[in-house]
């Protein structure tokens, strides 16, 4: 069971390849890419036990051999100095230009090891072989990688796009439903930026999708890389569409500064609670019906997920002290923030005209309800 999802993008085309079985057959897929039979790869601890002797055998079985990196999980590596050590590493290991890195993990080690591979001897081949729903649907996807300063996240960065995207669905079988379920934080966000029928279809097949449904999640996520992809190919460095893709992030980033990057708050709860506060602020501007923000949150508590300030253990700054975390966001242009907001679900626009003071109103409301 295979599913491909062709990226256009020129002489930077690639191929996302989804479904069953995909690290067996990684040898016969990357095989074509190489122009020698050894890979690099950079993975983490936790990954490392799971999947990497899967990986390492079915780049064997066409006759690639590889070395490993492995570093240690969690958001915290995405630094200054694991980048570094990750590029002294291959350095080492003397990876040519014409070679290829393979980046196995979860969105951490997939934006760390582009990064790496953007800047190294100034650019060098990147496989990503997602293991968390997370990136199968979002980071793996379009080439944005990098890493996180202390002033905010991913500020630091290359667009660089992969040669090819391996999502074997059997991965996500090893995740703990916590993680699990952060990633389906970001397929509810493609339903709610532009895809109605989507977002329909993910109320009535998520507990299916959560559950293990292999034919739901394969489909879950092909959705979610091909509305990605259809963004990526008509805006690929973010000047105006792909923004769209950061809906809730806005709210998300902020969140995930005031917890330390940690398990706090992973990404993807941060983007569905981000994605409630972006409907719950599109209502206050009076731009969708209460409905709508309603039918978020009601989705999100339904498969037990994070929907509110609330739901983040732990103290969290006050409102004002959360828009200056904002301020420091990527997105900001000319000192002025630029928020997703939505006139109904799957009709999400990207607008610089938001008041301060809404913004302010509904943190607070949100703060109240802790």
């Amino acid at each position: 069971m295979m599913e491909t999802v062709s990226v256009e993008l020129s002489a930077r085309a690639y191929d996302i390849h989804i479904g069953t079985g995909l690290l067996a057959r990684a040898g016969e897929l990357i095989g074509p890419l190489l122009k020698r039979n050894r890979v690099c790869v950079v993975t983490d601890e936790n990954v490392a036990a799971l999947h990497l002797k899967s990986l390492q055998a079915g780049l064997a079985a066409d006759g690639i051999t590889c070395t490993e990196l492995i570093l240690p999980a969690g958001e915290s590596t995405k630094s200054w100095s694991y980048f570094e050590r990750t590029v002294e590493w291959l350095l080492t290991e003397k990876v040519e230009r014409r070679d290829l890195v393979i980046a196995l993990g979860g969105g951490v080690i997939g934006d760390l090891t582009g990064f790496a591979a953007a800047v190294l001897r100034r650019g060098v081949g990147v496989v990503q072989v997602p293991t968390s729903l997370l990136a199968q649907v979002d980071s793996s996807v379009g080439g944005k990688t990098g890493i996180n300063a202390p002033h905010g996240k991913n500020l630091i960065g290359a667009f660089h796009q992969p040669l090819m995207v391996l999502a074997d669905i059997d991965v996500l079988a090893t995740m703990t439903s916590r993680d699990f379920l952060a990633g389906y934080g970001e397929v509810v966000k493609y339903g709610l930026l532009g895809d109605a029928v989507f977002f329909d279809w993910l109320e009535g097949q998520g507990p299916a999708i959560a559950a293990g449904d292999v034919a739901a999640r394969i489909a879950a996520v092909k959705r979610s890389c091909e509305m990605k992809v259809a963004i990526v190919e008509r805006d690929e460095t973010e000047q105006g569409d792909r923004a769209l893709l950061n809906l809730g992030h806005t709210f998300c980033h902020a969140l995930e500064a005031a917890t330390g990057f940690g398990d706090r708050l992973l990404h993807g709860e941060g983007v569905a609670v981000g994605c409630a506060l972006a409907f719950e602020l599109s209502h206050k501007l009076s731009l969708c019906s209460q409905e709508d923000p309603s039918r978020v949150r009601q989705h999100l508590s339904n498969m037990g997920m994070k929907v509110d300030l609330g739901d983040i253990p732990g103290d969290l700054p006050d409102a004002g002290a959360l828009l200056g975390l904002m301020e420091q966001d990527k997105k900001v242009i000319n000192g002025q923030l630029r928020f997703i907001l939505a006139r109904g679900i799957g009709e999400s626009f990207v607008s610089a005209d938001v008041p301060r003071d809404a913004v302010h109103s509904v943190l607070c409301e949100a703060l109240a309800r802790r």
